[in-house]
Order: C-alpha cells, then sequence, then structure tokens
C-alpha cells in the first residue's frame, strides 16, 4: 500500500492534457486581447490547438507562438503551411516584425521556418524544437503516405500547435487525429473510452461491410468535452471567451440556389430519373457538366473578380473555356505554378480563380473578391473552408455564393446544412465547456490521505 492524496490519486487517472510547456515572459503589444490569452494558454500547454475562426488571427498568433519558444529554446520553429500559405505567412511576419522567412529547399533560413506541406519531406526534424501545423484540418486530405510524414515529423516534439478553423465540422471522432498528433489520449483509444460503435450491435450491418458509426457513450459526452478543453481552445468571435467583438463583424453572407436541368436522360430512360443514391448523383453530375459550367459562367461574368470552384477537372476545363478573364489551376499543376497563380489572384491579377477546394480551400485570405460559385459534393468542410476564403473577418463586402446543382444534387445539399447544423453544436458545446474554468480545472481537494493498492498507484 502507498498514501496519496486524493487530489494526486485523481490526477494519475485524469483524462485531461496536461501542461508541458512555460510562461511567457511577454508577448507582443499587437495582439488583441483575446489572442495574448489564447497564446499564453497555448505556450504554457506546450502541445496545443487553436481551433479559431477565419479571420481571427490565427497567423500572427502562431508566429508569436513560435516566436516565444524560439526564444525560450533558443533553436529554430517550423511552420507548416497549405500551398502558397507561406509566403502570406512571410509577408504577416514582416509586418509585425517578427524574424521569419519561407524555405523551399530544407534550409533553415530564419529562426522561424516557413515551408508548406508538399515540400516537408526536404527537413530535417532534428534541426527545429517546435512545429506549427497550419491549417491542420488539411492533414486528413493527403494522402497515407504525406500524413504519415507529417505525423512522424510532430512526434516527439516538445513544443507543437495545430492552427485551423474548421476541427471535425461534422464528425466529432476526427479530434481524436488531433489529440494523436498532439501526444495527448490516441485516436482508438478516445473511441474505445467515448463512444460505441453502433455497427457491433447489428448483425446485419457487420454482414453488409457498413462503415462504423460511432456515438457517445450515455455518460461520456460531459467528460469527453472536458477532456478536448484540456488540450485545445475554439472560438468564433471574440464573445466567446468574455470580449468585445468590435471589429469582428462579419458582412451579410447571401447564398443562392441554382437548380439547372439535364438536356437529355439518362442512357436507356425516356425521361429525368432523380438521382436517389451517390453513383446516380455522381452520374447526373457528369452528364450536367455543359448545363452547370454555362450557368456558373454566366452568373461570374460580371464580377470584377470572382471564384468559380469545381469538383471534376472536366468542370474546370470547361469553365476556364467560357470564362472570360479565367485562370485554372489543376492538380496536376507544377507546386511552382501554383504557388505563383495563387499569388497572382490574391495581387488582383486574376479576375476569375477556377479551381478545386482541395487545391486552394485552405489559409488563403482572399477578402478583395466577393463572389464565388460552388458545385456542391458532400463535404461541408470543403464548402466551409471554400466560403471562408472570402467571408471572413476583415471582409468589407457582402459575400454572394451561387451554388449550382441539379435536383439530384438537392440530397447534397440538404446533408451540407446538416453537417453546418452539426458543427454549430460541436462548437457550442466545446466553447461551453472552455467558457467556463470550473469544468477543466475542478477542486479535488480532500482532507484526508488514500490508501492505494500498488498496482493502482
Amino acid at each position: 500500500m502507498s498514501t496519496v492524496s486524493y487530489a494526486d490519486f485523481l490526477a494519475r487517472r485524469t483524462q485531461l492534457g496536461g501542461e508541458h510547456g512555460f510562461a511567457p515572459e511577454s508577448l507582443p503589444d499587437f495582439l488583441f486581447p483575446f489572442q495574448h490569452d489564447l497564446v499564453t494558454w497555448a505556450l504554457r500547454q506546450g502541445r496545443a490547438a487553436l481551433f479559431a475562426d477565419c479571420g481571427l488571427g490565427k497567423t500572427p498568433m502562431q508566429l508569436v507562438w513560435a516566436d516565444s519558444v524560439r526564444q525560450h529554446t533558443r533553436r529554430p520553429v517550423l511552420v507548416v503551411t497549405p500551398l502558397a500559405v507561406a509566403y502570406q505567412s512571410e509577408g504577416e511576419a514582416q509586418k509585425f516584425g517578427i524574424d521569419a522567412a519561407v524555405s523551399r529547399d530544407g534550409r533553415v533560413t530564419a529562426p522561424i521556418t516557413i515551408t508548406n506541406y508538399d515540400r516537408l519531406e526536404k527537413f530535417d526534424r532534428d534541426d527545429f524544437d517546435g512545429v506549427v501545423c497550419d491549417e491542420s484540418s488539411a492533414i486528413k486530405a493527403f494522402d497515407g503516405a504525406r500524413r504519415k510524414l507529417v505525423t512522424d515529423f510532430m512526434r516527439k516534439k516538445p513544443h507543437r500547435l495545430l492552427a485551423t478553423a474548421t476541427a471535425a465540422p461534422n464528425d466529432y471522432i476526427e479530434l481524436g487525429t488531433s489529440s494523436e498528433a498532439l501526444g495527448h489520449l490516441g485516436h482508438m483509444d478516445m473511441l474505445n473510452r467515448f463512444f460505441v460503435n453502433d455497427r457491433n450491435t447489428s448483425a446485419t450491418n457487420r454482414y453488409r461491410g457498413e462503415a462504423a458509426k460511432w456515438r457517445f457513450k450515455g455518460h461520456a459526452e460531459t467528460p469527453f468535452w472536458r477532456w478536448v478543453s484540456s488540450w485545445a481552445r475554439a472560438l468564433r468571435r471574440p464573445s466567446d471567451y468574455g470580449f468585445a467583438d468590435d471589429g469582428f463583424a462579419l458582412p451579410d453572407l447571401v447564398q443562392r440556389e441554382h437548380v439547372v436541368k439535364a438536356r437529355r436522360p439518362a442512357e436507356g430512360t425516356l425521361f429525368e430519373v432523380p438521382a436517389v443514391g451517390v453513383r446516380e448523383e455522381r452520374e447526373e453530375a457528369r452528364r450536367t457538366i455543359g448545363e452547370r459550367c454555362e450557368a456558373a459562367a454566366a452568373l461570374l461574368s460580371g464580377p470584377e473578380h470572382g471564384i468559380a470552384w469545381c469538383q471534376l477537372n472536366r468542370e474546370g476545363d470547361l469553365l476556364t473555356r467560357l470564362i472570360d478573364g479565367a485562370v485554372q489551376i489543376k492538380g496536376s499543376d507544377p507546386i511552382e505554378a501554383k504557388e505563383e497563380a495563387l499569388a497572382a489572384f490574391s495581387r488582383g491579377d486574376i479576375r476569375v480563380l477556377v479551381t478545386k477546394p482541395s487545391i486552394a480551400g485552405w489559409g488563403l485570405n482572399w477578402q478583395h473578391c466577393h463572389r464565388m460559385t460552388f458545385f456542391p459534393s458532400h463535404s461541408y468542410e470543403q464548402y466551409y473552408q471554400a466560403v471562408r476564403r472570402c467571408w471572413r473577418f476583415g471582409q468589407t463586402q457582402p459575400v454572394t455564393v451561387d451554388i449550382v446543382t441539379t435536383e439530384g444534387g438537392a440530397r447534397a445539399l440538404a446533408n451540407l446544412q446538416r453537417k453546418a447544423r452539426a458543427a454549430d453544436a460541436m462548437f457550442d458545446a466545446l466553447v461551453a465547456h472552455m467558457r467556463d474554468a470550473t469544468t477543466i480545472r475542478r477542486t479535488t481537494d480532500y482532507p484526508h490521505p488514500v490508501e492505494v493498492p500498488q498496482w493502482a498507484s
């Protein structure tokens, strides 16, 4: 038997993440008060995630975090960003007087070295004490080899920061991937601790090979959010943490739906048959490329700047031919060509950008543009990120999103709306727990020592 205090016993059994960092001596004055508090918390944690909505200043926050780690450890920090965001981050660093520079060849070019995920294999992780993953939600969209590369690069780094606007917007269990990357509770450990797999309760589902469907255990929802709150902070606006929203008011978002009809019915049918499944939806999408692209081109014929988001290469090719002044970015383009085109659109040198959300839907600031068209898929995260390139704090104009779809695509649109409600519910729960520190740091004092068996101590 060993004698420990009740508080110590509970601390050993807690599911909450602890503090592995340090208290900063000082932080720059250019941070807003809510940003100052978030960076201070993240530095104390050492390994943390900031889920801050677009335009709330994730770039200055992560730069200050990296600079504080650099000063404390006297070793470089690597900031990894999506494509073309590296130079945007470098510009922000120069504006705030932070010593940071982009590297494309693996060299440590500054105390804070910035690169993109596509070039991470060129760097030696032993050169850095800390790493920042900007727009970390994009990691799960990478292929398996690159996702493993990012995870391996972060592993065992004493200081780690994840920054993104969309933390698992429609699937709570994706938060486990962030926890695992930070060295907290592993993804599968999280599932087993807080969730039940409904598939295992149905022999029919097991026979059909249906995907696992996870739901909270009956007692686990509050402990789950308390656990997430111990290593992450989330906010949509400063008032989520009791600060004034001055300067952080968004303009109107106008979302218009345009349903186009197919010129010809599906092969083997005399009239149009509603799409009732994913296979039918995809067939209808391919059959209506011309109709949808013509509608999108007409909608973008007038604006000074616009974005035509597409899902298929054939859509992008046709949109580029139909829209005056359009430039397309494809996945097969060289990295350098993609970066130059994205930078050119950011400067206003390109009137209409044609590309996919998977290519340019992360991290870029395009407040100079307030018109876009979108062909919906079932990915809420892609839609959210695409819209937020323009509809973000700092935008001065109402943003108009023209969603061009078909009758069969209505299911995808309804699914996006459902996932949007799920995202709001997730943020409501997360912010509610973070707002009240007593749900995270509970008083566990007990006046008497507790005798604990050796195997449990």
